[in-house]
């Protein structure tokens, strides 16, 4: 069966802990040795294209980046006409995309593997990339340590607890009335094994005593119009 990886916890935490290993030793395996693996970027990034294609490049493969008026999700062709096009050429179609659900839908249309980029409900990349930055500070062994999260929970907060609770790390979140995790997130953490699982409206008090901190902008792409409201929102929440 075809693998996909659009949440972090798509993996195992023994496959995670695999892929940290992989990471960090710094030799890749060439297991896209002459291979095509579509880019597709419904939302710009700068770090996040040019990290992806030279890891493509690294894995051996050959990264084609596609423009949103290059594909036009669900405007030319639906999610699934695209992702069968491409399956026809690629061994894998990674994809940056507004909505979540545009990613099931490739996913579920073809087979072969399907990785998530960022959506507006995860960025499980990005949460590899912060995990490795992390197990250089401390070492490969994370269990017990503590990770705060202060200001909005996002999609890169959200897979980030999510790969830090695979990894027995203690999990809080200090965020603003409204901006806070929901239930069912703390629920699945503690699930997947965090050592504590914590979540408040003072970040003073929930930073003190972790050993990580992090935070990201007010406001994302796409939120713009609500900067003037979010500003004195999370101006508290400053790092």
């Amino acid at each position: 069966m075809t693998r996909h990886l659009l949440e972090i916890d798509d993996l195992s935490p023994e496959e995670l802990g695999h892929v940290l290993d992989r990471a960090a030793s710094g030799h890749p395996v060439r297991v896209l040795e002459d291979r095509g693996a579509a880019l597709i970027f419904e939302k710009p990034s700068n770090r996040t294209r040019n990290s992806t294609e030279m890891a493509v490049v690294e894995l051996g493969g050959h990264p084609i980046y596609l423009k949103p008026d290059e594909v036009d999700i669900d405007g030319r062709e639906s999610a699934e006409d695209v992702a069968r096009t491409l399956a026809c050429y690629h061994s894998v179609i990674a994809a940056r995309v507004f909505d979540h659900t545009v990613l099931e839908r490739m996913a579920a249309a073809v087979s072969i593997p399907v990785v998530n980029l960022l959506s507006d409900r995860s960025h499980p990349l990005q949460a590899v990339a912060d995990l490795l930055t992390i197990r250089a500070e401390f070492g490969d062994d994370l269990a017990g340590r503590a990770v705060t999260w202060v200001g909005d929970y996002s999609n890169v907060a959200r897979s980030l607890a999510l790969a830090a609770s695979m990894q027995s790390m203690a999990v809080r979140f200090a965020c603003p009335a409204g901006y806070d995790p929901p239930q069912v997130d703390l629920d699945r953490f503690a699930e997947l094994g965090a050592a504590e699982v914590t979540a408040g409206d003072d970040p003073v008090a929930l930073v003190d005593g972790t050993h990580v901190v992090v935070t990201d902008a007010w406001y994302s792409m796409g939120q713009e119009a609500e900067a003037a409201e979010r500003r004195p929102i999370f101006e508290p929440y400053r790092v």
